[in-house]
């Protein structure tokens, strides 16, 4: 059971790194276009809409699913806890607790991911609102 116990730590922690640092990768790539965008250049403001709306939702479903997935982690690791007291019988509440802060862990790690995810989200919606406003005004359009 030991193995499934790292399994879970591991694979659920991990899962969360990965998903920390495409989100972080994605909102690099977008601020860089952000400031490298022209949006007279752009003759269409759907077209620009387009383009700089492009993998934003990736970034949103990050944020939106981290805490889930730190969540479902810790009910995995208070099941854990719970399936080796009841094999054992009698446990050591030092051990009771050890095992369960540590499956907490795995929500804290989910919350740490989405909350800088949520705020870059937003970070960059509003860069992207403000780019489209620019537009409209140098080509005098507004929106509907």
């Amino acid at each position: 059971m030991e193995w499934l116990k790292i399994a879970v730590d591991y694979g659920v922690i991990g899962l969360l790194a990965l998903l920390s640092v495409t989100a972080v990768a994605v909102a690099v790539e977008r601020l860089l276009l952000y400031r490298s965008i022209i949006p007279g250049d752009y003759n269409d403001r759907k077209l620009l809409e387009l383009e700089l709306t492009r993998k934003l939702h990736i970034i949103a479903t990050i944020g939106s699913n981290a805490p889930y997935i730190g969540l479902l982690g810790t009910v995995l690791g208070i099941m854990l806890t719970f399936h080796e007291m009841g094999r054992e019988g009698f446990m050591d509440t030092g051990r009771i607790m050890v095992g369960l802060a540590l499956a907490l862990k795995a929500t804290a790690v989910g919350l740490v991911v989405a909350i800088p995810s949520v705020v870059l989200y937003n970070l960059l919606l509003r860069k992207v609102k403000v780019i489209l406003m620019r537009w409209e005004i140098t080509n005098g359009r507004e929106r509907v």
